[in-house]
C-alpha cells in the first residue's frame, strides 16, 4: 500500500495526463530521495536537503547529468505541484553534460540494418527513419494519424506538448495499408469479443465516450494480446511493445555486423543527418524533427563536419 503523499503524487500525475512511464520515475526518485534523509516527511525539508541529495547522485553514485536531471524533476513535481512549495538548489554540485555527436549510420548501414528486419520491425523501423520519427512516437501512432492523400504524419502531443507534421515515404504507403487492413481485422474482432476500446488520451473518453470503439482512435500497431490498463483497469489492447522493436533492431545491427552503438533512437539521427547531407535547410530539418531550438538540430552539421571544425588534414597534402 503506497503512502497517502505518494498517492497524491500519483493523483498530481495522472490529472496531467503524464505517462505511466514518467509516473513511475518520479515515484521512484521521490521514494530515493525520502530514503536518502532517513525516511523523513518532505514537507519537513526544504531546499537544502535537495540539493544534498543531488549532489550525492553527481559525487557519491556518479550518475549522468540526464539521471540527476530526471531525480531533479521528480522532485521540483514533488514540491512545486503538491506540497506547494518553492525550491532552490543553487549550491548543487551538477552532474557533468556530456558533449557527445549523435551516433549516424550511413545510407548503406541504414539499408543493411533494414534488411535484416522483417514484419511490423521492418516497417516500424523504416517510420523511425523515413519520418524521423522517435521510437514512441511510432509505436503510439493511430489510424487517424495518417493522410495517405497528402503523404503525411501527424505527430499527436510529442515532446514539448507540440503537433508537427513529417512526410510518408511513398514505399511505405502499401505496406502501410496492409497493416492497417490486418489492425482493423483485428479490431473487428475484439468488438465481437467485447472488447475493442482503445484507450483516449487526455480524458477524451468521458467528452466522448463511444470514441475509444471507433475505427480512427485504434493503433496503427496494436498489441498481440489484451491487457488490464493501469488507470483504469478496464482490459483493452495496447499498442505495440517498444521494447520488443528495440530488441529487434539490437539484433538488426549486430547481423548486419555494424559496431556503432545504434539503437531505434540512431533512424531519427540518421534522418536528420542524412536530410542536411543532401542540402535541405536546418529550419526545415527542425520542424521536421520537432526541435524548440535549432541549435539542437545544428549539432547533425558537426556530423558532417560543416561546422567550424571543417578542416583538412595536412596528411592529405604529402607526397605519399
Amino acid at each position: 500500500m503506497a503512502s497517502p503523499l505518494l498517492e497524491r503524487v500519483r493523483q498530481e500525475i495522472r490529472v496531467r495526463h503524464y505517462s505511466l512511464k514518467t509516473e513511475k520515475c518520479y515515484l521512484y526518485w521521490i521514494r530515493r530521495y525520502i530514503r536518502f534523509h532517513n525516511i523523513k516527511h518532505p514537507a519537513t525539508m526544504g531546499s537544502d536537503e535537495v540539493s544534498r541529495f543531488l549532489t550525492h547522485l553527481a559525487l557519491d553514485k556518479n550518475v549522468s547529468s540526464s539521471t540527476q536531471n530526471q531525480a531533479f524533476s521528480a522532485l521540483l513535481f514533488l514540491y512545486r505541484e503538491v506540497l506547494k512549495q518553492s525550491l532552490n538548489i543553487k549550491n548543487t554540485i551538477r552532474a557533468k553534460q556530456p558533449k557527445n555527436l549523435p551516433v549516424v549510420l550511413t545510407r548503406e548501414e541504414v539499408s543493411l540494418v533494414l534488411s535484416k528486419l522483417h514484419g511490423n520491425h521492418w516497417l516500424m523501423a523504416s517510420l523511425l527513419y523515413g519520418s524521423g520519427l522517435r521510437l514512441m512516437e511510432c509505436v503510439r501512432l493511430r489510424v487517424k494519424d495518417i493522410d495517405f492523400s497528402y503523404k503525411t504524419i501527424t505527430i499527436r502531443k510529442s515532446k514539448g506538448a507540440k503537433d508537427r507534421v513529417v512526410p510518408l515515404p511513398k514505399i511505405l504507403i502499401t505496406p502501410l495499408k496492409q497493416q492497417l487492413e490486418s489492425a482493423r481485422i483485428l479490431h473487428k474482432q475484439d468488438l465481437f469479443s467485447g472488447f475493442g476500446e482503445v484507450y483516449m488520451p487526455y480524458a477524451l473518453n468521458r467528452k466522448y465516450p463511444k470514441a475509444g470503439k471507433e475505427w480512427g482512435w485504434q493503433y496503427i500497431f496494436p498489441s498481440g494480446n489484451l491487457s488490464i490498463d493501469p488507470y483504469s483497469n478496464k482490459k483493452r489492447r495496447h499498442h505495440f511493445g517498444e521494447q520488443s522493436l528495440q530488441r529487434a533492431v539490437k539484433k538488426a545491427v549486430r547481423l548486419s555486423n555494424i559496431h556503432k552503438p545504434a539503437s531505434c533512437h540512431t533512424f531519427r539521427h540518421s534522418f536528420a543527418t542524412h536530410l542536411i547531407e543532401r542540402g535541405q535547410d536546418i529550419r526545415t530539418v527542425q520542424e521536421l524533427l520537432g526541435h524548440e531550438d535549432v541549435k539542437t538540430t545544428q549539432i547533425y552539421t558537426y556530423v558532417l563536419q560543416k561546422g567550424g571544425q571543417a578542416v583538412i588534414s595536412p596528411l592529405e597534402d604529402l607526397p605519399i
